[in-house]
């Protein structure tokens, strides 16, 4: 059975959570679809999977709603749902960061298209940044671009008072898995003086969706947060697993990589 994947978020006002968990959960349920939404008074963040049919009627259903009218996914297959259930979850934020002042529904950087994205980060005068975790960022990143070193999205704040903040005048060009911790992290920069800040609109996702990989800068694969563990381009499962002890992704074919035991990464191994 081939599934679709849909990863979709929304910034926008919702003064209902509790009724919207409600509907949301009755309409993955009986479309029998799987995986994460997470709604907040700011918005909703979503990763789900189902059959085709299945994710149309729930998009057809989401975009009935005023609040959800303009939103898009990201889509990609898997062989078999990538969740193992469903969960309708109310947050403080739909991504955790903790800093009230990355607010997009007051102002956000730039959206860069997937098809611009190369002229700007080859440009040599703008500042890369890969706003993921540093494990995300060990499979694939972009040429060039800086790794925070953080280990959560919630540090990245303190990253960019420490490390960025020298350079609130030069163009800073973000990305992120699907979009959503570049544009939360374009509005914080925004709040702290910087003034020419740019996003890839679509996240890793779209570019790696859009653009041919004859044309595309992306370098390794990008990490997913279900089952599938990695993507490349394509949007198709890629060559990593995920390690049993902590969870950082390791690759299928590394080095004393026995797969028919517990799969360990190098540094769990080395504390066995």
């Amino acid at each position: 059975m081939t599934v679709i994947v849909s990863a979709f978020y929304k910034f926008v006002a919702i003064s209902d959570c509790e009724n919207l968990q409600s509907q949301m959960r009755d309409v993955l349920q009986a479309h029998a679809i799987k995986g994460t939404v997470l709604i907040a008074s700011e918005g909703i963040n979503a990763t789900v999977s189902g059959t085709q049919n299945a994710i149309e009627g729930l998009h057809a259903w989401l975009s009935s709603d005023a609040r959800f009218a303009s939103l898009t996914d990201k889509r990609s297959s898997a062989p078999d749902h990538p969740f193992q259930r469903l969960k309708v979850k109310i947050k403080p934020e739909i991504v955790t960061f903790g800093a009230p002042e990355g607010d997009p529904s007051r102002h956000v950087g730039r959206y860069v298209a997937p098809s611009d994205w190369n002229d700007l980060i080859n440009n040599p005068d703008v500042i890369v940044v890969d706003t993921r975790n540093t494990y995300e960022v060990s499979i694939g990143t972009f040429p060039g671009a800086i790794d925070p070193g953080t280990h959560a999205f919630s540090e990245f704040p303190e990253y960019v008072e420490k490390q960025l903040a020298h350079a609130k005048d030069k163009p800073i060009a973000m990305f992120c898995t699907g979009g959503i911790r570049c544009e939360k992290a374009s509005a914080y920069l925004l709040s702290q003086g910087f003034s020419d800040v740019y996003h890839l609109e679509g996240g890793i996702l779209k570019y790696l969706e859009v653009v041919p990989p004859a044309e595309s800068l992306w370098q390794g694969e990008c990490f997913v947060f279900d089952d599938r563990v990695a993507l490349e381009h394509g949007v198709k499962p890629g060559k990593h697993t995920r390690c049993n002890e902590c969870g950082d992704p390791i690759a299928q074919n590394s080095a004393g990589l026995d797969l028919s035991e517990s799969l360990l990464c190098a540094k769990c191994r080395s504390k066995s």
